[in-house]
């Protein structure tokens, strides 16, 4: 029997009724082979980031269960944002979804094709709020605290959602 991992998804959506995209991404995850999504966060709208002037961003993060490694699950996420319509025209661009591996286990992994943790998850507020919503204990593989990057970041641009995914 395969082992189990821990994965931690953030999940961003600007386009197409952005509340439904990220339920439907939610379903999809927990509908892979050998994954089942354990926890997810209120979801929070955000001021986007990038180079052009793009509705707001509503974003979450979820903790997957899942015996895939990590190449097999971003392969994974990627066709679920192909699924949702994903085009990759403009880097930053507005999205009808987005999926970062942030997390997985406590390894680092250094690829041209993936980094985890997530390289930008220490200076983004739209992951690590949502992040310390269901994991407030967390350490990164480093040993750093999420509250300690909680306390570096103000909340500056985010704002609860009323729904929940």
């Amino acid at each position: 029997m395969a082992s189990s991992h821990t994965a931690y998804i953030g999940l961003g959506s600007n386009l197409n009724v952005p509340l439904a995209q990220l339920r439907q991404a939610r379903t999809a995850l927990n509908n892979l082979r050998h994954c089942t999504v354990e926890n997810c966060s209120r979801p929070y709208w955000s001021t986007a980031i990038g180079p052009v002037e793009q509705p707001d961003y509503l974003n979450a993060v979820l903790q997957l269960q899942t015996q895939l490694d990590p190449t097999a699950l971003l392969s994974a996420m990627r066709q679920i944002e192909d699924e949702q319509g994903r085009t990759r025209t403009l880097h930053w661009g507005a999205r009808t979804l987005d999926l970062d591996l942030l997390l997985f286990d406590e390894r680092i992994i250094d690829r041209k094709d993936l980094t985890v943790p997530h390289p930008r998850l220490h200076e983004r507020n739209f992951v690590v709020y949502p992040l310390y919503d269901i994991a407030p204990t967390l350490l990164l593989p480093d040993g750093t605290a999420l509250t300690a990057l909680l306390e570096q970041l103000p909340d500056t641009g985010l704002q609860l959602a009323l729904h929940y995914l």
